[in-house]
């Protein structure tokens, strides 16, 4: 169904449905009628123009037809046409269709949907089937804000229980819907009724469901458990309970039915996915979400769509979102935002910080007076290998870009696709194929010049609640984009490869960050490159861990989470991580940047 945006207020097109009809134009006066119930769905004019129209043309429902692009207001129009001509169930499934098309809006709220005396007439059977397809079109559970639309559904639902007391069909339909609408009590009560009515698999789900909404935990995995014992080889009831008991810690009990799940059928999708999801959250292993991506890449066929690894991912460090970067002068420039962009008298450095920090926080705090005292060892100033490609250089503590500033096309295009977090790995790198086409001198001149936050939602809060996020977020979607550079060379010995590795060995720096990320996306979404990857991974975390025994590492925790990430690495390099991680001075400065990040996405969330 198409729907134009409204150019004229409901009124209007009414006006102008009634002069059409004064005209014996009745094609043009139900074009006008359809576009006033979207505006209006309600309004009794809406219906009693619609009732005059109709009577002119000898209740002919082709003057709103249906098809693949099918107006909403047409559709509607004709629901309530065939109720009006005796015809109610019909005009429901197209009022659960225009439901399904904009469920925000009061199709349903009209008297004829209401009447206790359509659920009489209407076949019970029928009816059911008419609650689970409005329970189809609405998300579980409904957001309050989104369910006073849906109400004259539940209405009818209970005028139907009502005069189909002991119908076990409809009864679960019932409860299913009212489930979603917030009224928990009356879907166990309706629930229950069914499954005494008629004992069934499908009426053990709802009430399980019921009862789960309710807090009834225990009584919710019961009637789960006698749905599998109506019909074992319903694996997704399986996953369902698996579910439902690591909701509330049960992980090993909620594995032990993935497991029986998988001996029936190791390919089952839902229970691969409760499963992988489930053993990453009892051990942590990144391993069992890649296992996951892998499954998910090679099942494109799944019999609907799941959301395991994304959750998994969400929040996690370079999973699902860049880190915060740390080090003094991103805290001196969180200090200053947050006192309305007042900086410290000055900052005093013992030595000097990543580039991109330094730049970043003095072009975003103009007046802030850094002093650094020395130099320390190794110099952080030099790459940590001979590289080709320096993309820094320095006259004693103050660093400039060697390359020039991308093209505006590069800009732009990167504005478009930053973004500080991501569904999971897999679905950054696919998301970041729009970079594919830039030069690499473009990709390159990026990481050092990033360009403004775009004039977004998105652009405004990190601009106002750290501008070093955005820079962070070009350079790793930069990278991202030289992961689709010349995509046909092997990758051993590919233009993109050879690149990020020069990236990782280079001056310390937010740059070595996203290029290794880079590195690990690559080995997620292609298993033979994972033991190169990993190797890599391994070998740039021991460098780390090695020079950070002299002196402040500031990317030193980052690297260790994107260790955590890479698929296949050692165990070595794990454990290695987590010594990193487990310092003092991150542990310190955890709690601030954890808060600080929570308070950003969450405004991201509610802003995109």
């Amino acid at each position: 169904m198409s729907e134009e945006p409204p150019a004229l207020t409901a009124a209007e097109e009414l006006a102008l449905a009634r002069l059409a009809l004064a005209e014996g134009d009745l094609a043009h006066a139900a074009d006008h009628l359809a576009a006033a119930l979207v505006l209006a769905p309600t309004l009794p004019d809406t219906h009693e123009t619609l009732t005059r129209i109709a009577t002119a043309a000898g209740g002919d429902l082709d003057l709103f037809p249906l098809g693949h692009r099918a107006h909403v207001g047409a559709v509607v129009a004709r629901a309530h046409l065939l109720a009006a001509a005796g015809r109610p169930a019909e005009g429901l499934d197209l009022l659960v269709a225009a439901t399904g098309h904009a469920p925000g809006v009061d199709w349903a709220g009209v008297p004829w949907v209401t009447d206790p005396e359509l659920a009489e007439r209407l076949d019970p059977d029928r009816c059911a089937r008419i609650l689970m397809q409005v329970c189809a079109a609405v998300p579980d559970p409904v957001p309050r804000i989104g369910r006073a639309p849906l109400r004259p559904y539940l209405t009818l639902a209970r005028h139907a229980v009502t005069a189909h007391p002991r119908h076990a069909l409809l009864l679960g339909a019932a409860s299913a819907l009212a489930r979603r609408l917030g009224e928990v009590t009356l879907a166990v009560t309706w629930a229950s009724r069914g499954v005494r009515v008629t004992p069934s698999k499908l009426g053990e789900v709802w009430l399980g469901y019921a009862y789960r909404s309710a807090g009834r935990t225990r009584e919710a995995l019961a009637a789960l458990e006698r749905a599998v014992a109506h019909d074992p080889d319903d694996l997704a009831v399986y996953a369902d309970i698996a579910g439902t008991l690591a909701d509330h810690g049960q992980l090993d009990e909620a594995l032990g039915w993935t497991d029986r799940a998988l001996a029936r059928d190791p390919t089952f999708d839902c229970a691969v996915h409760t499963a992988h999801r489930l053993r990453f959250l009892r051990d942590g292993d990144v391993g069992h979400l890649v296992a996951l991506a892998d499954f998910t890449r090679d099942h494109p066929d799944d019999t609907h769509e799941h959301t395991d690894l994304a959750e998994s991912c969400r929040g996690r460090p370079w999973l699902g979102q860049v880190t915060p970067a740390v080090g003094a002068m991103v805290d001196a420039l969180r200090r200053a935002l947050a006192a309305d962009g007042l900086p410290d008298a000055a900052v005093r450095l013992d030595t000097v910080e990543p580039p991109s920090a330094m730049r970043t926080v003095t072009a975003a705090v103009p007046g802030l007076y850094v002093e650094v005292t020395g130099v320390a060892d190794p110099d952080p100033r030099e790459p940590r290998r001979a590289t080709e490609y320096q993309l820094w250089h320095y006259e004693g503590s103050t660093a400039a870009p060697t390359l020039p500033a991308p093209s505006t096309v590069a800009a732009d295009r990167v504005r478009q696709l930053a973004h500080p977090a991501w569904p999971h790995p897999p679905a950054a790198y696919d998301a970041a194929v729009g970079l594919a086409t830039l030069e690499l001198a473009d990709l390159l001149g990026l990481l050092v010049h990033p360009p403004e936050a775009p004039p977004t939602a998105l652009g405004r809060v990190l601009t106002g609640q750290d501008p070093s996020l955005w820079v962070r977020c070009v350079q790793v979607w930069a990278c991202l984009g030289l992961l689709h550079h010349r995509t046909d060379e092997p990758w051993a010995t590919s233009t993109r490869r050879r690149v990020l590795v020069e990236l990782i060995w280079g001056v310390e720096d937010w740059i070595t960050e996203a290029a290794l990320f880079a590195l690990v996306t690559a080995a997620w979404v292609d298993p033979e490159v994972r033991p190169d990857v990993a190797g890599l991974v391994a070998e740039r975390l021991a460098d780390v861990a090695t020079v950070a025994q002299g002196r402040p590492v500031p990317i030193a925790i980052s690297l260790a989470h994107l260790a955590l990430a890479t698929p296949s690495v050692d165990q070595d390099t794990t454990a290695l991580a987590h010594r990193l991680l487990a310092t003092p001075v991150r542990t310190h400065r955890t709690g601030r940047l954890a808060r600080a990040w929570r308070r950003l996405t969450a405004r991201l969330r509610r802003r995109p």
